[in-house]
């Protein structure tokens, strides 16, 4: 047993498209004269259907062979129909994927972020939210805190996110870059196998003021990784920039991982302040362009969309339409670019900033390679394992003025087939809790699940912000006092619940997958009534002042 203080654009944009062909295809004269969707394929059907009975009802009894036959073509139909059920059903509504990027220039979380996070939008509501941050204050007094405990920015977006049922399943931090992972609390026992890396591209590798922070893990069976990038700066470092990106690819491995680089995930989102420039035009011109809204005059001098011409890793990457202004540099508080006068210091060149799209969302779909398609086809069949990624919105957020630059956000939806149903461990608490009492829970695991003395069970509220934000917490193994084929149970002393009691749920905590395997449904404990009444005369006032008694006897 632990205690608390011990524990370890507007409207739908295409489609980047990955489907696989149907494994149980129609014949070509069936399906010509069905129709697949509509009604009248329906009636067909029914018609065929009351055919069949008609014809049952004139074999002869005697007829085996017949009945036979008849039997064997109705269990083939069961058969097609119940596969196609299950495969609509097991596809299921698209995970809603809400990605934000934001230098946000060493300042200070804003008032609120309901925009941003579109909180109030009457799109279908957000399963999962991704933050990548840069230039998060970093200064050394600053990060030594944010390093003991969470940083203003985290414990910012917990505050808005934990009480809509949202929980933090990540958090990596390399100096001002900053990278954030929240779902909903019934996605947690499918994500799995979180893992994090960093790298380091500034000064030559020894400094992270520039670089990327990565996040990769297991979303319903595909592998997902998420890339938050700040690259280097100013208009003649495209190079440099394009180094850097491919000097994080190759840098950033997952040991012991079967998927074990960025690049060998199913679905990669690459973010951040990127520092792509727009070339050749002038700064008249560029804002010109902008007040008319005529951005498509400069997208083909965007030095990203040119890279992309020439850079095969870049061509795997997809990218909406740039249809709101350029992103860098404003004036802090303001929608008004750069307005700095023209002054030159020593080792600053203070000339205005042309604007650009610095701040850029991409992502990327794999494909298989013909040979690996042939060696997964069967198991693909079976698994009907097709992913899609499809673009809802792609803006920026003109109303936040903290920093030189504005946020973008990307609002995605991802249809994948769940290879992952189950979660790893089931739990649950045994009988009606009070704080008054010892407690049991009962928990079992998938036969695949495997388990680690490094595991723990968490009681939580039900409003809880990460893994570590539990009210207590109990080693598996060693507080087991049961074992059985089907379950086993663990035990929670009374001394360590809450006693004002509430509404609480269990979870378990895989060491090896650093997740939250097991959820278990919210139930209440009944607050400990054996407790002195505490008088509410004394509410407000400081323990210090309070008279002395046997529990805090006067020092004369």
């Amino acid at each position: 047993m632990a205690s608390e203080e011990e524990g370890p654009p507007e409207g739908p944009l295409p489609e980047v498209e990955g489907l696989l062909p149907s494994p149980f295809p129609l014949s070509r004269s069936r399906s010509s004269s069905l129709s697949s969707t509509g009604s009248g394929g329906r009636a067909h059907l029914r018609q065929r259907v009351a055919q069949l009975m008609a014809c049952v009802e004139d074999v002869s009894s005697g007829d085996e062979e017949v009945q036979e036959e008849v039997s064997r073509t109705l269990d083939e139909a069961f058969l097609l129909c119940g596969r196609k059920t299950r495969h609509r059903d097991r596809k299921g509504r698209p995970l809603r994927l809400h990605l934000v990027t934001w230098n946000v220039g060493t300042a200070s979380p804003p008032p609120e972020v309901t925009s941003l996070l579109h909180l109030n939008s009457p799109e279908p509501s957000v399963d999962l939210y991704v933050i990548g941050l840069q230039e998060v204050n970093s200064k050394i007094v600053t990060f030594l805190s944010d390093m003991a405990f969470d940083d203003p920015w985290s414990s910012f977006f917990m505050a808005v996110l934990s009480p809509l049922g949202f929980v933090r399943v990540s958090s990596i931090r390399m100096q001002g870059l900053l990278l954030l992972v929240f779902t909903k609390q019934a996605h947690l026992p499918f994500i799995r196998d979180i893992r994090s890396q960093f790298t380091r591209t500034g000064l030559y590798g020894y400094w992270g003021n520039k670089g990327g922070v990565t996040t990769r893990m297991s979303l319903y069976g595909h592998s997902v990784c998420f890339l938050n990038c700040h690259l280097p700066a100013h208009m003649e470092n495209t190079e440099q920039r394009l180094d850097d990106f491919e000097h994080i690819l190759d840098m950033q491995q997952f040991d012991g991982e079967s998927i074990p680089g960025v690049m060998d995930h199913d679905i990669v989102f690459w973010f951040g302040d990127l520092n792509f420039r727009i070339e050749d035009y002038g700064l008249h011109f560029i804002r010109e362009s902008i007040n008319k809204n005529r951005f498509s005059l400069l997208w083909e001098k965007d030095q990203l969309n040119m890279a992309k011409k020439r850079e095969a890793i870049l061509q795997e990457f997809s990218e909406g339409p740039l249809k709101f202004k350029p992103t860098y540099k404003f004036d802090l508080y303001s929608n008004e670019y750069d307005t700095r006068g023209q002054k030159m210091f020593i080792l600053f060149n203070g000339k205005k900033r042309k604007p650009a799209w610095t701040d850029r969302i991409l992502w990327r779909v794999k494909h298989l390679l013909p040979q690996e398609s042939e060696a997964r086809e069967e198991e693909e069949e079976e698994a009907d394992s097709a992913i899609s990624v499809s673009l809802k919105s792609y803006v920026s957020h003109m109303s936040y003025g903290i920093s030189d630059h504005k946020p973008v956000t990307g609002t995605f939806e991802l249809e994948m087939k769940t290879l992952v149903s189950d979660p790893l461990v089931k739990i649950r608490p045994v009988g009606n809790w009070t704080a008054e009492q010892d407690a049991m829970v009962s928990y079992s695991t998938a036969p695949d699940f495997q388990s680690s003395a490094w595991d723990w069970i968490g009681l939580y509220k039900v409003t809880f912000k990460h893994p570590n934000d539990y009210v207590m917490y109990a080693w598996v193994q060693d507080n087991e006092i049961s074992s059985g084929d089907e379950a086993k149970q663990v035990y929670l002393g009374a001394e360590e619940l809450p006693v004002s009691g509430g509404e609480f749920l269990l979870g378990y905590f895989s060491n090896q997958m650093q997740s939250l395997v097991g959820l278990s449904q919210s139930f209440q404990i009944q607050p400990n009534r054996t407790l002195p009444e505490k008088d509410p005369f004394w509410d407000g006032i400081e323990e210090t002042e309070k008279p002395c008694n046997e529990k805090a006897p006067c020092d004369f």
